[in-house]
């Protein structure tokens, strides 16, 4: 069985991203200029992590700022695994297995958990899009990598509230990773 797992970097006041929808906070921290890097089967091994999932999801913030750097980068795109961007807008597909869907979670669960093929389904981001994955009972864990920086503003790692239990707490280079299990979420209640 699928589960839903919300991987990403936030600072310590809780932003995933400045008020422009910038991540340039995040590059400018030691060892954030590649947060997927981490290899070294320590809490925040990006590689092991990624070899337990079967799709991805993301919002379409995340996905514009995404085609915004791999353009200005001259990267490509750095997945294999099916991507499914929860959107309203029109976009171009950055890469292969890209399905752009709009309505609510529920909605694509089958297909979602169909192209992950039992493995984990990674929630890249946003926020609000992790929050109604949640709304729908599609969140069963949350591993935070909290950089030591402070932004004052910006995009809430979640919008609102979120009951939690930690699991574990270790260490990547400068950052605290922390894992927690969702236990639950009172706006489904």
């Amino acid at each position: 069985m699928s589960r839903y797992r919300y991987v990403t970097a936030t600072s310590l006041d809780g932003f995933i991203a400045d008020e422009h929808d910038s991540l340039a906070w995040l590059f400018a921290q030691e060892g954030g200029d590649d947060p997927q890097a981490a290899t070294d089967g320590g809490p925040g091994d990006h590689a092991a992590f990624l070899a337990r999932c079967g799709a991805l999801v993301m919002g379409a913030t995340t996905y514009a700022w995404l085609g915004d750097h791999l353009r200005e980068s001259g990267e490509h795109w750095p997945y294999e695994l099916p991507c499914f961007v929860f959107t309203h807008r029109t976009f171009e597909p950055l890469g292969d297995g890209i399905r752009f869907v709009a309505g609510r979670p529920g909605e694509h669960r089958s297909a979602i958990e169909a192209a992950a093929g039992g493995r984990d389904v990674w929630l890249v981001g946003g926020g609000g899009l992790v929050a109604d994955f949640a709304d729908a009972g599609m969140l069963d864990e949350a591993i935070v990598s909290i950089a030591p920086v402070t932004l004052g503003a910006g995009r809430p790692l979640l919008p609102r509230r979120l009951d939690l239990r930690l699991r574990d707490l270790g260490r990547q280079g400068p950052f605290a990773v922390a894992t927690y299990d969702v236990v639950g979420n009172p706006t489904a209640w």
